[in-house]
């Protein structure tokens, strides 16, 4: 995919910046919340965003959001201990992971399905980052042992992951849908000038 147009691009990372600021709040969603969509949009802006700077923001943008969450909206600072700078390389996996996939993606069903499996792989490895260190680094367990790290990935893991993929499909269909639209409507624009 060719990289977006300026005008298009900032749109873009500003709608993914909203969509962070209106999920994040609620990492697991309820009946009037959506879960967390920031493993998702992560991975999406690196797919369709690219730049760097863009990645440093939106991480900036999490720390603020997760920063305003514990000291004005009354959200446990359970998940903050040393481990929380493992956030780096986790978030850091979705984007170059949705970069790394960014030159394949066409609207057609192979990309579109490549590109659902590239932020399936990104979603699994960027949890088992954040997980891992959580685990073993957060000092929350007294005597932490494989097996029971092992049990907590497998309770946590397919939540954070589906969640990530749910979102990242329904992205990729909402551009599939957008590519097909654009290209009905070319040869229709073009023979009218």
């Amino acid at each position: 995919m060719k990289p977006l147009s300026g005008s298009m691009n900032l749109g873009l990372f500003a709608a993914f910046a909203a969509f962070m600021v209106a999920t994040r709040f609620n990492h697991f969603g309820d009946a009037l919340h959506l879960p967390d969509a920031s493993m998702a949009l992560f991975f999406l802006g690196g797919l369709y965003l690219r730049r760097h700077w863009q990645f440093v923001a939106m991480l900036a943008l999490a720390v603020t959001i997760d920063w305003v969450s514990i000291e004005y909206a009354g959200v446990s600072d359970f998940c903050v201990t040393p481990s929380y700078a493992f956030l780096l390389p986790a978030y850091a996996v979705l984007w170059y992971g949705g970069r790394l996939y960014s030159g394949q993606l066409q609207p057609a069903w192979l990309p579109m399905l490549g590109a659902a499996g590239a932020g399936l792989v990104s979603a699994s490895l960027s949890f088992l980052i954040s997980n891992g260190a959580f685990y073993w680094l957060g000092g929350r367990y007294a005597d932490p042992h494989f097996a029971e790290y092992i049990a907590r990935v497998w309770q946590w893991g397919p939540l954070f992951v589906r969640t990530t993929l749910a979102y990242i499909v329904v992205a990729l269909a909402v551009h599939a849908v957008v590519a097909y639209a654009m290209r009905r409507r070319a040869p229709q624009g073009a023979g009218q000038h």
